[in-house]
């Protein structure tokens, strides 16, 4: 992978990861507040665990990225 994928992989990731975290954030509040009580530690874990997962994920690979190209196709 060249220099100028890895720095467009790393922007992209961490573009996913950054809205994953969001996305688990307000369902964790959401659900919070349907019970009672919002338990601050289970919303910033679950996020957090959220954008792991996503950056990992993103390992595999990211449709937005485009693979290299042998030059001469």
């Amino acid at each position: 992978m060249k220099n100028r994928n890895l720095k467009e992989w790393a922007k992209r990731a961490g573009i996913r990861a950054v809205k994953t975290i969001a996305q688990a954030a307000i369902a964790g509040i959401g659900a919070a507040v349907a019970m009672g009580e919002v338990d601050w530690r289970y919303v910033v874990s679950a996020s957090v665990l959220a954008g792991v997962l996503s950056l990992l994920t993103s390992v595999a690979g990211i449709p937005e990225v485009p693979e290299e190209t042998v030059e001469g196709e």
